[in-house]
Order: C-alpha cells, then structure tokens, then sequence
C-alpha cells in the first residue's frame, strides 16, 4: 500500500504520530473499521519497537500479492473478511507475528472506551484521503505524520507533482524495484485529473474541468488499463451559434443548420469548403502555410464560419485576437466533410468507471511510493535527499530565483450550478457557448462553454449539476499561450533547464506545452525509458 501523508508540524502529540506507523507500515485497516482500534494498533507496531523491521519485510515481499490489500476504489470502503476487520501481517518471525495478533486482539476488546481528546481532534476517516470529496472541496488531508519521518530517508526518484506524469514516473520506478517520494502542492493527488462525488447530486464530477481520454497509442491504452476498469466512451460536442444547437468540430450538419443547405455527401462538402477556403500567398505569389491561427481558420472554412465560430471563441478562450496567435492554437480543431459528429476520432477513447482519481491512485499504490501532499517542493527542497529528481511544475516557478519574467497561461473558473428534479439542463455533456451574445436575450455571454456531468457515462440522478467555464488571466495554469514572446522567453527556461544536473523537466508545465493526456502519459514513459536505457517505442505514435 502506498504511504500517503499530510505534514503536521513537529510538536503534534503522540498519538498522532502513532497513527501513522499504522499507515506507514501498510498494516491494512479498512476505513470502516474502528479507529480507535486503528490508533492503538498503530501504538503497539510503535511500543513493541519492530516497525523497522515491520518496513524491511514489507518492501522485500513488494511483489507477493498475498500480503497486499486490494486497490482502494473508493474512500470508506474497508475491505472485510467474514464481516471483521482484515489485518494484513507481513511474513516477520513467527514469536513477533503471535504478539502483534494476540496484542491486537485485546486491543480490540478495549476499543470501545473513548479515546484522548488530543486523538479525537484527528480529522475523521472520511476526510483524510477522500475519492468522494464535498463539492466545497474541503482540504482533504491524508494521515499525519512529522516531517522528519519522510526527509530522514534517501529516495531513488523524487517526483514534484502527482498528476498524469509523475505518478506515471513513479509508478514505473516502483515497478523496477526503485524508492520514490512524490512530492504534491495540492491537497489532493491526481493533478488536473482530480475528479470527485458531488455531495449534493451524488455525480462525479471534475474540479479542474472535463477530461477526455481518447489515443492512438496501444502502449498507453494498455498501460492505462492495469489501473482500472475503462468504458468506451466517444465524446460528442454541441456548440450554440445563432440559437442552434450545433455538432463541434464544423461537419456537414453544422454548415446545413448555419447556411441552411442540404449537402449530402462528402464531395458536396468539399466542393463547400473549397469556394469559402482563404489561400494566402507569399511575395512571390507562391501559396503559403498559415502563419497564426487566424490564417489557420480562414484557410480551413473561410470568413462566415471564422465570424460565427473561430473568431469569437478564440478571443474569449485566450483575451487575444487569433492572429496573435501561433497556428498551432486552432490548428488542434478539426475540420469534417462528413457528418461524423465525435470530437475526436483517435482509436481509443474511454472513460475510467471510476474516475481518474482512482486510476491515479491505483497507480501509485506501492511500498516504494511515498506521496506528500500540502506541501510546497519549494519549501522542502533543501530537505529532500534523491538520486534523481523529476520536475512536472510549471518551469519558471523553478527558475523563479533569477527574476525572470513569468511565462504566460490561460486559466479557467468554474461556477457550480445544480437543478433539482431535472433530467438534463442542456442536451449534450459539453457544450460550447463562442458568440458574446445570446441570440434569443441579447444578454452578454461572457462564458465559453458549459458542462453537465450527468452526461458522461449515462450518470443516474434525480438531480443535474452543471459547470459554467470562463477563460481567465488569474488561477492554475491550465494553456501556454503560445505567441513570439512566449516562446522566445520558454527557449531561455529551457537553456537554463539543460543546465541543471540530476533534474529531468517534464510533463505539460514544464515543458511550456499543451498535452493530451494521452501524451503527457507517454512521454513519461519515455521520460524513463531514456533514463533507464530500456528501449520500447511505440509504432503507432
């Protein structure tokens, strides 16, 4: 089991500080056992004075399965045996294994008195590492433990961040028998994944926004899967223009809705898209490539579409005019001359059954695995002692000491809403709002899209609840915003980057660019492979 901790701080009392051998150690409890019960086992591993050894044997038998408890799916679920708490022992000398049973036992007989007040002032079971978290999102701090218990030791692999990447990039060193700690910022592990249960609609939801999984990649299709159950899942968008509801990316049923045609066929739709289409022209008189995203547009579905669509979103998504853009911005948005309305046509597209946070969990659930959360690497770095270091942040935060500019990102705010009694509030999970103002109200629409959660894998509720998204300066970096100025100060972090001995920069912040997360996830694994001199590529990248 992985250790999970949140730092308190060296004067905590003792009991606290007992709790987390428990956790450390990996003697499995499950969350619905008493936890009175749970505190003095965790004593008595302390008292008896073998949690060195308990620590010893537990990463000798990493991979014999007998001692390890099933992924924890959800927060609250205990794992019980004929209705009784189940206690996993690792194979120590027979005379310790006899005390500690015999010990626990007795100790359970006396559960039933009320703890110290310094031990009730713990958080409850529920909030120390929720998978289902109040939609307040409260901190969810894990157990607690003394700062010097983690920063005592030597790692193999220090990872800042616990997002796609680097919980891939420990997940693979715990694989090859390597110590890892994950240090996390958040008070949450998963990154922008992070997903949780809605407290008030019982819906998961995304407290970063919607993620969809969709690759071409058989290796990170097959990687993703040892981590928990995926459900085919092909991600449809609507977009509102001028009233209508209309399938995004443009296809064959969006211009007839728009321009009220009726092309049928994939040649009439080309022979469309042929008359509107802009060809731009270098001094020669030569055609040229697009060279913002504006050119992109107008050469892909010429000006009406640009006006109605391309134009107006991208000036609300990114406060910028598309030609202060590089290409690459719209170039990522597909045109169709068909009437294939998914999002996206990678081979692969799925969803896991229950959540990212649980495949992120899943991943890092190892004895090699420490994860940290609420914990600043800035603050700690001094303290950390690895043989390597890998940085997932974002790249001039490490630089931040030479009083650089900052490079700069996009984010997003979320407003929550929730309809009571209310099948849907809108008629697809995601949909995209690019005009500024409403068609039938004339009201401002300051937002650039809107997503229902109860859409995404046929949710069941009596209630909806739904995300408004508005693009913003201020909050998480969530896109680079790619344009000259940006990109020549990222040349400059990355120089500096190269520099840096021991330090592998990786991942979408670090290397100032936007991922998939299909390729965050391969590019970890490649990440290690480089580092370890294996050599698996994948043909269909």
């Amino acid at each position: 089991m992985t250790t999970v901790m949140s730092f308190s701080h060296p004067e905590d009392d003792n009991p606290v500080h007992s709790y987390a051998y428990l956790t450390h150690y990996s003697l499995f409890i499950g969350e619905e056992c008493n936890f009175k019960f749970k505190l003095r086992v965790g004593r008595l591993i302390k008292v008896v004075g073998i949690h060195e050894i308990w620590q010893d044997e537990l990463l000798k038998q990493q991979h014999h399965q007998a001692i390890m408890p099933p992924p924890i799916r959800r927060a609250g679920t205990a794992h019980r045996t004929n209705n009784h708490c189940r206690v996993l022992l690792p194979a120590v000398s027979p005379f310790i294994t006899f005390v500690v049973i015999v010990a626990t036992v007795w100790l359970y007989m006396l559960s039933s008195y009320s703890p110290p007040s310094s031990i009730l002032s713990l958080p409850p079971s529920s909030k120390r590492y929720p998978l289902r978290a109040s939609s307040t999102m409260e901190k969810s701090p894990t157990s607690s433990i003394r700062q010097d218990e983690v920063f005592d030791r030597t790692y193999d692999n220090c990872i800042v961040g616990s997002g796609l990447s680097g919980s891939t990039i420990a997940q693979q060193y715990a694989a090859l028998n390597q110590t890892c700690l994950v240090i996390e910022k958040r008070s949450h592990i998963g990154g922008n994944c992070y997903d949780y249960i809605d407290d008030e609609t019982t819906i998961r939801v995304s407290l970063y926004g919607a993620h969809l999984f969709h690759t071409n990649s058989e290796r990170v299709w097959e990687y993703v899967h040892r981590f928990g159950e995926w459900v085919n899942y092909e991600h449809r968008v609507l977009g509102k223009v001028e009233g209508k509801y209309v399938p995004i990316p443009v296809n064959i049923d969006t211009v007839n809705a728009l321009f009220d045609l009726n092309i049928q066929n994939e040649e009439e739709m080309n022979e469309w898209l042929a008359k509107e289409q802009v060809k731009f022209s270098d001094s020669n008189g030569n055609v040229r490539e697009a060279q913002n995203s504006e050119e992109v547009a107008l050469a892909r579905v010429g000006p009406r579409l640009y006006e109605l669509i391309f134009h107006p979103y991208t000036l609300k998504q990114w406060d910028k005019e598309p030609s202060d853009l590089g290409p690459e911005v719209l170039s990522r948005i597909p045109v169709r001359n068909n009437r294939d309305g998914r999002y996206f046509s990678d081979n692969y597209q799925a969803l896991p059954k229950e959540g990212y946070t649980s495949i992120i969990q899943n991943m890092l659930d190892s004895p090699l695995i420490t994860v940290v959360t609420d914990t600043d690497y800035f603050r700690v770095k001094d303290r950390i002692r690895c043989r390597r270091l890998y940085y997932t942040g974002p790249i001039d935060a490490y630089f931040n000491h030479l009083g650089w500019p900052k490079l700069e990102y996009r984010s997003l705010s979320f407003e929550r809403a929730v309809q009571h009694n209310t099948q849907y509030f809108q008629p697809a999970a995601v949909v995209n709002h690019p005009q500024r103002r409403d068609h039938e109200s004339g009201q401002e629409v300051d937002y650039t899209r809107i997503v229902e959660y109860k859409h995404f894998l046929n949710q069941t509720s009596d209630h909806t609840v739904y995300f408004i998204e508005r693009s913003t300066d201020e909050g998480e970096p969530y896109y680079p915003v790619p344009n000259a100025k940006n990109k020549e100060l990222y040349k400059r972090y990355q120089e500096m980057a190269r520099k840096e001995e021991g330090v592998r920069f990786v991942g979408r912040l670090a290397n100032y660019k936007y991922f998939n997360m299909d390729e965050a996830i391969l590019n970890a694994l490649e990440v290690v492979d480089e580092d370890t001199g294996r050599i698996e590529k994948d043909v269909n990248r």
